[in-house]
């Protein structure tokens, strides 16, 4: 694996971490309630979406390795130009459902990498 694709797989893991962080505890209701918290969430959507967009340019056969990585990129496209339309449910519902997939399929690439004797 190419360091620049490592290093997309590795901020993809770090937002994630962020987004398990600034969520724990919490409800939909607070994160429709509090604007720092729907921004720093949005934020580390649009740092995955963008890293997973440049992973794909750069090497495709990784990012399809990585479940709906279209999906995650057009979320991404969503957030940043259609951000007066962001269905807060829709947000919530990526955070308790999608994330744990995410992390476990970007944590194994990167594993896979690390056994590689290449």
């Amino acid at each position: 694996m190419r360091l620049e694709s490592r290093k997309y797989l590795h901020d993809i893991v770090q937002a994630v971490e962020l987004l398990t962080r600034f969520t724990s505890g919490k409800s939909i209701s607070d994160y429709e309630s509090d604007p720092m918290l729907r921004s720093a969430t949005e934020r580390q959507f649009e740092v995955i979406g963008e890293a997973l967009a440049q992973l794909a340019r750069t090497e495709a056969r990784l990012a399809d390795q990585v479940t709906d990585y279209r999906r995650i990129i057009a979320f991404r496209n969503i957030l940043i130009h259609g951000y007066a339309q962001v269905d807060h449910r829709l947000v919530w519902d990526i955070v308790e459902s999608k994330l744990p997939v995410l992390r476990a399929e970007v944590t194994a690439l990167l594993a896979e990498d690390d056994a590689d004797p290449e």
